[in-house]
């Protein structure tokens, strides 16, 4: 059975996703009659719920068009689920602001229960995620605005900074956006080229968002185009490391698109491709796993390199 406040709080998510809904429809979902709805739908409007009533036999209601109410309420499992996604904003190497993070947090936080609190609390206090370092992020109003000219088709004139520091402009059809290796990429068709390409958000030094709009090609998958340029590309270096672990292990800290694993009689073989080899150790150090560099013999020293970086910050003297 339903309390009243939760018959409450139904007819408004109901309104919520629903374009409009009858008495009837109302009353059966709520197992009540059509009176006692037009009874929560007065009491809505007085807690000042924009609700719009069209006359008949029943009635038809609706929300006011263009009127949104945040999430009312959420599940444990989900407040779990936005709470992870936004204290893992760091290691997703997006430009948040901290304090926008912070407020989303406490706001999921106010509608937990107090043993989901007790919970959250213990996983923002423990959890330690990585930062991939490097030297620019895309903003998050970026990514917001690339995500909409996705969704309305609409084209961009770029000014791209190639691998060798060319700058060219472009005008290109946007598809999709891709985070891989730390990097974010736009997916899309470049008109210059004709064909589709990768666009390393970090290059775009200029992006003009323009009216004119493009059709899509439904039957191209992003997915999979992105999966075969970054993780077969024969650009940059080839990665060979030999990790004393067993596949499991290996499998729990590397995501398997990042490339292949292939066990041995001595523990598991890791083969990718990169164009940053000190990211690379980075990376393959934050791992915690015993391992052996294979091949390319630079990979030795990039880790030198960042084995003196390392002892310079331990051994720095305070002025």
């Amino acid at each position: 059975m339903y309390s009243p406040t939760a018959r409450l709080l139904t007819v408004l998510e109901l309104l919520q996703s629903y374009k409009q809904m009858s008495g009837s429809q109302l009353a059966q979902r709520l197992e009540v009659d059509v009176r006692t709805i037009r009874r929560y739908i007065v009491m809505l409007q007085d807690m000042g719920i924009p609700i719009e009533a069209d006359r008949g036999p029943e009635g038809a209601y609706q929300l006011r068009r263009g009127y949104k109410l945040p999430p009312l309420m959420f599940t444990e499992e989900e407040a779990t689920a936005i709470a992870l996604g936004l204290l893992g904003t760091s290691w997703l190497e997006i430009g948040l602001s901290v304090a926008a993070c912070e407020g989303a947090l406490a706001k999921v936080a106010r509608v937990l229960p107090a043993r989901g609190r007790e919970r959250l609390n213990a996983v923002s206090a423990h959890l330690i995620l990585s930062p991939h370092t490097r030297e620019s992020r895309p903003s998050a109003t970026l990514l917001i605005n690339l995500g909409e000219a996705i969704q309305q088709r609409q084209r961009l004139m770029i000014t791209y900074q190639s691998s060798s520091d060319q700058l060219s402009q472009r005008t290109v059809e946007p598809y999709a956006i891709a985070g891989w290796w730390g990097r974010w990429y736009l997916v899309a068709f470049c008109c210059m080229r004709q064909d589709y390409r990768l666009f390393r958000l970090d290059r775009m030094q200029q992006v003009q968002f323009l009216t004119e709009t493009f059709a899509r090609d439904e039957a191209f998958d992003c997915q999979a185009y992105t999966v075969a340029q970054l993780g077969t590309s024969t650009v940059g270096w080839q990665i060979e490391v030999a990790f004393q672990a067993t596949l499991q292990a290996v499998q729990q800290k590397i995501p398997a698109a990042y490339g292949s694993l292939t066990t041995t009689p001595d523990g598991v073989v890791f083969q990718c491709q990169t164009d940053d080899l000190l990211y690379m150790a980075r990376y393959l150090m934050a791992l915690n796993l015993p391992f052996a560099i294979q091949q390319p013999p630079e990979l030795r020293n990039a880790f030198l390199q960042l084995a003196e970086q390392m002892t310079q910050i331990a051994t720095a003297q305070f002025a």
